[in-house]
């Protein structure tokens, strides 16, 4: 799968172990910063992943912060991304199966690195149900409004 990667400076950490996870699976991995743990704007790095997501340059995206809540915020600015934060595999399941999630937001503070590795490949695994869900995305996914 052709996926986006960002994260602040207190996402760097699990964004390394997950970029190495993904390229070590056979992914394609664009990696869109920060590159070190020194302090950032999570905007600079979140916004570019969740609009080339939305161009359709990758089919999905993951972004990382320290609680993550940020992340998804920025994410979800964008037209046509539907970004869910995950704090456990259940969760995870229920952003891609029920939401059609095309993005990913995890926070390094909140979960060990072990449950952000699973959290993605659980993610990453989970089909969309369709079913009763596709008009619940239709209503999300109203035409944006230019800014």
């Amino acid at each position: 799968m052709k996926l986006a990667i960002g994260s602040d400076h207190a996402g760097f950490a699990y964004k390394h172990a997950i970029k190495t996870m993904l390229l070590a699976e056979g992914h394609t991995v664009k990696d869109f910063g920060t590159d070190s743990d020194a302090p950032c704007d999570y905007p600079d790095f979140i916004r570019p992943v969740a609009e080339a997501v939305a161009r359709g340059e990758f089919e999905r995206g993951i972004v990382l912060g320290g609680s993550g809540n940020g992340e998804a915020m920025v994410a979800n600015r964008i037209c046509g991304i539907r970004c869910g934060l995950c704090w456990n595999e259940q969760v995870a399941v229920w952003n891609r199966a029920h939401n059609d999630a095309n993005m990913l937001s995890l926070g390094q503070r909140t979960i060990t690195d072990t449950q952000a590795l699973a959290i993605v490949r659980v993610w990453l695994a989970t089909p969309f149900e369709g079913g009763r869900h596709i008009a619940r995305i239709r209503k999300i996914d109203i035409p944006c409004k230019s800014d």
